[in-house]
């Protein structure tokens, strides 16, 4: 059986982008269904697919793995030759810290700019929380980079599930106009420059 990875509306799904970069990143074929967001139908068009009742959700015969690292870190072990996390392992354990960083903090920031991908709006006003915040993404991603990121453009040189993570971060970056250092600037044209990242932007045009 083939691979079909169930996604939300590509214009608002930061979480459906996580793993939809890593597939891409194996060079794998799969089927994508995409799942129109804030829709009536939604809800019960999603329980279809997901006993979780949330997407991602990847299917693979009968196998279902919901969560969007969950699905990267079997998309890793399934595609080995795709490396989807560093070769070394100091480098691989931070690149797994900093991405469950990223899944589980920067809660002001989720909620103050919410991925819109069509949207436009330049913040002016930065509260303290939200600055904290913007200063602490920066910081990672400037030593991410220092530290391994001397191969490629990446946090660790080549595309990995971490840069699948902040992702959707460097979306907001771009759609809210944030204040980033020339390093980490550098990096956020990186990922915006990504091929697989571009057709998902796209696409939700």
């Amino acid at each position: 059986m083939g691979l079909t990875l169930v996604i939300g509306t590509k214009r608002f799904s930061s979480w459906s982008l996580r793993p939809w970069l890593a597939l891409k990143a194996t060079g794998a074929r799969f089927e994508e269904v995409e799942i129109a967001l804030r829709q009536p139908e939604t809800k019960a068009e999603i329980r279809k697919w997901s006993p979780a009742g949330k997407v991602p959700v990847l299917i693979e015969g009968g196998l279902t793995v919901w969560d969007s690292i969950a699905i990267c870190e079997y998309l890793a072990e399934r595609f080995p030759q795709a490396g989807l996390w560093p070769d070394a392992a100091a480098a691989r354990a931070v690149a797994r810290a900093v991405s469950a960083e990223m899944h589980a903090g920067f809660p002001v920031l989720r909620q103050r700019c919410p991925m819109d991908l069509l949207l436009d709006a330049p913040l002016t006003e930065f509260p303290d929380d939200l600055a904290a915040e913007i200063r602490r993404l920066d910081a990672l991603w400037v030593e991410c980079r220092t530290r391994f990121g001397g191969d490629g453009p990446f946090l660790f040189g080549r595309f990995t599930i971490a840069d699948a993570m902040y992702a959707p971060v460097v979306t907001r970056c771009a759609t809210y106009h944030l204040p980033l250092s020339p390093e980490a600037a550098a990096y956020r044209d990186a990922v915006l420059a990504w091929p697989a990242l571009q057709a998902w932007r796209a696409a939700s045009r």
